[in-house]
Parts: structure tokens; sequence; C-alpha cells
């Protein structure tokens, strides 16, 4: 009966932490895309030109922190025509490359929030590195694409939570809040 009381607890445990009150969740509209977020805290917004698919691409950022992790969205367009599979590799790719993550190690599992196209890179992958100051990190993360409403290309989402430790709870709350 113990382990049956304990079993039912569990859900509603992880539900409290997702609550907690250094995670204060908000809906965030998200610069050039139709796409949805939750971010746990106020959020902050940049754009840069980054290479995806080896075109120069505007990449809309909004990010925090809270808790000890910081949380991040970042969406993009990609032209018709290109292949949204294969930016969201190299994207991946350019991702653990950059926290130096031993691919090896990498955790990976499908993420299709609600609209997502199933792609066989729309992932959600668990990885542990290093900043870029040699401290270790751990990143939780997930890819997806969506047909843009107007113009017959592809939006691009990709989102992620660095900490020192992984959160799987805050992970999940934050992750179930993306979607199209």
């Amino acid at each position: 009966m113990t382990m049956l009381r304990a079993a039912l607890a569990a859900p509603l445990v992880m539900l409290l932490l997702a609550c907690s009150p250094a995670l204060n969740w908000r809906e965030v509209a998200l610069q050039r895309s139709s796409a949805h977020a939750l971010l746990p805290c106020k959020p902050e917004r940049a754009t840069r030109s980054v290479p995806l698919g080896g075109v120069a691409t505007e990449l809309a950022v909004v990010g925090c922190d809270a808790a000890g992790a910081t949380f991040a969205v970042m969406t993009a367009s990609a032209p018709a025509g290109a292949s949204p599979d294969a930016v969201l590799a190299g994207w991946q790719q350019a991702t653990l490359a950059n926290m130096q993550a031993d691919a090896a190690q990498v955790q990976r599992s499908d993420f299709r929030p609600t609209g997502g196209l199933p792609l066989a890179h729309a992932q959600r992958i668990v990885a542990q590195g290093r900043r870029a100051d040699g401290r270790a990190v751990a990143a939780q993360a997930v890819w997806s694409a969506h047909p843009a409403p107007e113009g017959g290309g592809i939006e691009l989402l990709h989102a992620v939570v660095y900490a020192e430790r992984a959160d799987p709870v805050a992970a999940d709350a934050f992750f179930a809040g993306l979607g199209w």
C-alpha cells in the first residue's frame, strides 16, 4: 500500500516542483514565428544572423535565467525547397559541438509538439558538456519544424535548458509549453 501511495504521489510532487516560486511561467510571443512558448521568467530578446543549412539566417532568440538554469527558445525560417530535417540535423550538431558534448553519450528521443512535422531530427536530447569557460553543463534541448503559414517555407524551432545539473521536471514543463 505504501508503494501505491508513493506511485500516486510522484506526479503531484513533480507538478509542484515545476510550479515552484523560482519558476514563474508565462506565455511568450515568439518573433517572426507562429510558434508559442512558456518561459519560467521574464524574457530577454535578441536577433542575430547565423548559418543554418549553409545559408545566413536571421535567428530570433528569447530567453531568461531562473532556478539556476538558462531557458532559451530560438526561431528561424527556412525557404521553400530547403530540407528542414537536414537543417535540424546541422543545428543539433552545432549545438552539441559548441558545448563540447560527447556524442556517444547523448540521449535522444522523438519530439513533436502540437503542429510539429514528423522529421527524423525533430528530437529531444539530453547531453553533458562544457561551457566556454570549461565548467560542466547539462543540456536538455529540442528541435522541431512546422510549415510556414505564408510563403511556402518552413518555421524552425529550437529550445534548450542549460544548467549545472539536468532538471527533467522543469525541462518537461518548458518543452510542454512549445507548439504552433
